[in-house]
């Protein structure tokens, strides 16, 4: 798993990723918030279409809205939304620049314990035990999985992708125990 820093030294689209955020400012003017490049980019496993997925911990909802909003609201694409993902508020926000969607994820949770990072470890860890999985996760992504569910279905996980992932870091010690439902 790649460092933020380590991308530009990475893949083609490593590189680019990289080159798009230090453009964008974002580890800059969301430095308050800790933002975490999360997703398939830093763990190798993006195919064409892929996000960048920058995670965040907010607890003024209101605050980081205008905020995101002075800094983002001009690219194209641009939504923001407040929603419920397993109890808890969080708010999304994506727009495209150079190329990339960029899905801002902020929740009221440190960013080392929100799923997309805990996921992101795992898959990590995943593949440098099983690296052969590597190309077919990729194709699996291109055939419409989405990430989650297609590391799942490489290690024959049943039930909800999004927890079952959660449970295998737990049980395989990658993670520690989360609270989660």
């Amino acid at each position: 798993m790649l460092t933020f820093e380590q991308l530009k030294y990475g893949t083609n689209n490593q590189q680019k990723a990289y080159d798009s955020i230090k453009k964008l400012g974002i580890f800059e003017g969301l430095s308050e918030y800790t933002p975490v490049l999360c997703g398939t980019i830093p763990i190798d496993v993006d195919i064409e279409d892929s996000d960048l997925d920058l995670i965040l911990e907010v607890h003024d909802f209101e605050e980081f809205k205008l905020l995101v909003t002075s800094l983002y609201s001009e690219m194209p694409g641009f939504t923001i939304a407040e929603k419920q993902i397993r109890g808890e508020s969080i708010i999304k926000c994506n727009f495209i620049y150079e190329g990339f969607e960029f899905e801002l994820f902020a929740q009221a949770t440190p960013v080392k314990k929100q799923y997309a990072y805990l996921h992101m470890v795992v898959e990590y860890h995943i593949l440098k035990r099983k690296p052969y999985l590597k190309e077919q996760i990729k194709q699996w992504k291109r055939d419409g999985y989405k990430t989650e569910p297609a590391f799942c279905k490489a290690l024959d996980l049943n039930g909800d992708s999004y927890e079952s992932l959660i449970d295998y870091g737990i049980r395989h010690s990658i993670i520690e125990e989360v609270n989660h439902d």
